[in-house]
């Protein structure tokens, strides 16, 4: 079932905060318990804006979600988080509420770099609720993965230009993907002031929301995701501009869906249509 995107009010900061922005990175790691069928979580580490709280799961996944605990990321903060699923362990990851760009006391850009390790016969799932760029902001936000052979990894990307009524702040966005050592994804992405073009009826056309499912499976090696396009690029007729999108097979073995929607609510309908078609819904 897909819900609306939440954004309630966050604790502001207290008066120590550095004026320069803060430095903080959360560290997890998931590490599979034979004995117990189970995902133990022996580093659960966050501090600055993040709270990582233990959420139940099915099964012997472990599951983790992270609560914002102050407002970020501002500019001139320098945000991290570390995940590492281990050799046979299940790892999900989501958040609680979007995480909302906003200006902050200095004009430098903040940056939000997130690090995912999955090892030989591990699955991690990296499915955090969308990244609002609020007008004003100034964000780079880096995602890098590292997976083994045989790992297994479900990432959802969603951001959001602009709150309600505003313009976007500057989104700068990277996404680099290595399977076993070798190159399986690496894009890069601009929006908002600075960025050429981003606007225009070649890039968004007038839509706001933009997210991507990228799924890496052992499986994809013998039996390749097939090409699917998404929403109105599938002839859907909608009254409420239903946005669109392609499901797309990559060599690595992965597939890779991208999509563009008014909003958020109709962005994640497109990716969980997408994650159906692969499975991984």
């Amino acid at each position: 079932m897909t819900t609306a995107v939440r954004t309630p009010p966050v604790p502001p900061r207290t008066a120590t905060a550095p004026a320069a922005g803060l430095r903080a990175t959360a560290r997890i790691v998931a590490r599979a318990d034979d004995a117990e069928s189970t995902t133990r979580l022996p580093v659960l580490d966050g501090d600055g804006p993040f709270a990582l709280r233990r959420i139940r799961g099915p099964g012997g996944q472990a599951r983790v979600c992270v609560v914002g605990a102050m407002s970020a990321p501002l500019g001139g903060d320098r945000l991290a988080i570390e995940a590492t699923a281990e050799a046979g362990s299940a790892l999900h990851l989501t958040s609680a509420a979007a995480t909302v760009a906003l200006p902050g006391r200095t004009a430098d850009h903040a940056t939000y770099d997130v690090r995912l390790t999955v090892a030989d016969g591990a699955r991690l799932d990296w499915l955090p609720e969308p990244l609002i760029s609020a007008a004003g902001s100034a964000l780079r936000m880096t995602t890098t993965v590292e997976l083994a052979p045989t790992a297994h990894l479900v990432l959802r990307e969603e951001q959001v230009l602009g709150r309600s009524g505003e313009e976007t702040g500057a989104l700068h966005s990277r996404l680099i993907v290595r399977r076993a050592g070798r190159t399986l994804l690496d894009q890069e992405t601009a929006y908002g002031p600075g960025a050429p073009g981003w606007d225009t009826s070649a890039v968004l056309d007038g839509h706001r929301a933009l997210g991507q499912l990228l799924v890496v499976k052992p499986e994809f090696a013998q039996c390749p995701a097939e090409v699917r396009l998404l929403g109105a690029a599938a002839g859907e007729r909608s009254d409420d501009g239903a946005g669109h999108g392609v499901l797309a097979p990559l060599a690595g073995p992965a597939a890779l869906a991208t999509a563009v929607a008014p909003d958020a609510l109709r962005l994640r309908r497109l990716l969980d249509e997408a994650a159906r078609g692969v499975g991984a819904g």
